[in-house]
């Protein structure tokens, strides 16, 4: 702050003498030199003589040792001289730009604190985030009919429950100018949400980032949100979307996948896991996936194989694309690795959330149990009298059974289009979710084979890890046979599915519409299998 003119701090200490403002008296004085403010307190005490007998003021104890020897000063003896009035005015009126300038508070250039620059980098981070891998490589995305990372999540969640943890977290390597491409974020959106105003945690991987590629603090991400997940007891979504490892950190990658691996171990039968395929994923990653309870994939954009197209020509020389090895339709229907596909990915979020509404949060807790609105005596059941045909050998749809039976007729089908010799589902009885198991006299007259035993077992063992009873329907002639069956281990396959159902410990309920012979009668929840309860269609067959 500039100093005020001498002329001008003589009016100011006396004005400050005929006033009880000594604080802005004091602040003046402190601006000028020593010699200069003893004569002009000197002035001044000759106008308060000439004025009237008033004293500069009291000046707290509190105030520094200069502004009280200030004080002091003010009142030595000095010679009486008059100082007219007239001329201190004439004074003031000489520098009314002062009294402008110190009468206005002083104009602060503080540098930003600690506080504000860290503010500042978060919300840059936050924005970087927010843009992933850039307008650019969105638009590419988009192109291939894709969804980005933070979209997906929107469509899964209800609107405005998601809350994303470790925004603006990015990777720490620095190998092969990887310190030059950081990203907040790294590649993948974690959090939590609400899916019909259940929790739920889930990650979404980023393509736009650096291909989606895992670097160990992606995996540390998805590791939190798994742990959160099974502290909290709530089912763990994860979106795949990934280029595979990130080959610039090497081994710290690999272990990123032992950890998410790890902890989708420690996570089976205790919160319910979905996958969801929604671009490559390969090599290692597949396991993943395989891990959780449920997978499923988007048709001509997702695929999964342990080695790609490349690795099988050169090792095998058999030439293959990337969608008939590892495509959708390929695991959907043959490999039985994926347990639904779908069309496109907004098909794919309503398929996970339909999924949800059916699923316990844990195994701690029974699933949701919604308003009955289908009767029992409804009108439209006498059908069910002319569904089976007289004649044995002639096939008929199960699943027609299964909708009268069911609230609404609805069932949420598991594997529809692998193994279609039995049908696998989740559904509705008087509000309560109930899992589903038909034999499909439509295929292989409902024999049970390898895949079909292996679909109908992993089937079991998930609701009764999570307390959902059974309903089986059966109509079976036997275990199918053949060399094929046998070679590839009919008898061991075959034995999960006893196992299953004998080890479940929910309710169980069997229904025998026609066929039930030998072995498969066994297999299928029969009493000896502690079935609850065990009813006889009046066209039952049992030998």
């Amino acid at each position: 702050k500039k100093a005020a003119p001498p002329g001008r701090l003589s009016h100011l200490l006396f004005a400050g003498a005929m006033s009880t403002s000594t604080w802005k008296l004091a602040q003046m004085c402190a601006l000028q030199p020593l010699r200069v403010v003893n004569s002009l307190v000197k002035q001044a005490a000759q106008a308060q003589a000439s004025a009237g007998p008033m004293g500069v003021g009291r000046w707290p104890h509190q105030r520094s040792a200069s502004v009280r020897a200030l004080a002091t000063s003010s009142h030595t003896p000095a010679p009486k001289t008059t100082v007219s009035q007239r001329s201190m005015a004439s004074v003031a009126e000489s520098f009314d730009d002062w009294d402008e300038d110190l009468d206005s508070p002083p104009i602060k250039h503080e540098p930003p604190s600690v506080k504000e620059i860290a503010r500042k980098r978060v919300g840059d981070l936050q924005r970087q985030a927010l843009e992933g891998g850039g307008a650019e490589r969105v638009a590419v995305q988009h192109s291939r009919g894709k969804l980005t990372a933070r979209e997906r999540l929107s469509m899964l969640f209800d609107a405005g429950t998601f809350r994303e943890t470790d925004m603006i977290k990015a990777h720490r390597g620095v190998d092969f100018g990887m310190d030059k491409k950081r990203f907040a974020g790294d590649g993948v959106v974690t959090g939590q949400g609400k899916i019909n105003g259940r929790t739920v945690f889930a990650s979404s991987q980023d393509f736009t980032v650096l291909g989606g590629s895992l670097s160990e603090t992606q995996a540390e991400k998805i590791c939190k949100v798994m742990d959160r997940a099974m502290l909290v007891g709530a089912p763990f979504i994860c979106l795949n979307d990934s280029g595979g490892a990130r080959i610039q950190e090497g081994i710290a990658s690999l272990g990123g996948y032992g950890e998410i691996f790890q902890r989708n171990v420690n996570a089976s039968g205790v919160i319910p896991q979905i996958s969801v395929i929604m671009g490559p994923c390969a090599g290692g990653a597949v396991y993943s996936p395989a891990l959780t309870d449920f997978t499923y994939m988007v048709r001509d954009s997702s695929y999964m194989f342990v080695t790609g197209p490349e690795v099988v020509k050169a090792v095998t020389n058999e030439e293959v694309t990337a969608e008939a090895l590892g495509g959708a339709q390929t695991h959907s229907r043959v490999s039985g690795v994926c347990h639904g596909a779908f069309d496109n990915e907004l098909e794919a979020m309503a398929g996970v959330r339909r999924l949800v509404s059916y699923l316990p949060q844990s195994n701690r807790e029974r699933a949701e149990v919604l308003p009955a609105l289908d009767r029992r005596d409804r009108d439209d059941l006498g059908c069910l009298d002319l569904v089976i045909p007289d004649d044995p050998n002639s096939p008929y749809d199960m699943r027609a059974i299964v909708k009268k039976v069911v609230d609404n007729g609805d069932i949420e089908e598991i594997q529809p289009d692998y193994a279609r010799n039995i049908i696998t589902g989740f559904a509705r009885m008087e509000g309560r979710s109930v899992g589903v198991v038909a034999n499909q006299p439509l295929e292989l007259a409902g024999c049970l084979d390898i895949d079909s035993s292996v679909k109908a077992a992993r089937f079991v063992r998930f609701c009764d890890a999570f307390g959902i009873p059974l309903v089986s329907f059966v109509d079976m002639p036997g275990f199918l046979p053949g060399t094929v069956q046998e070679y590839n281990g009919l008898i061991r396959h075959g034995a999960k599915l006893l196992f299953a159902y004998a080890e479940a410990t929910v309710p169980k309920i069997t229904v025998i519409t026609r066929k039930a012979y030998g072995g498969g009668y066994i297999t299928m929840s029969s009493k000896h299998l502690r079935g609850d309860a065990n009813y006889a269609w009046p066209s039952a067959e049992i030998a």
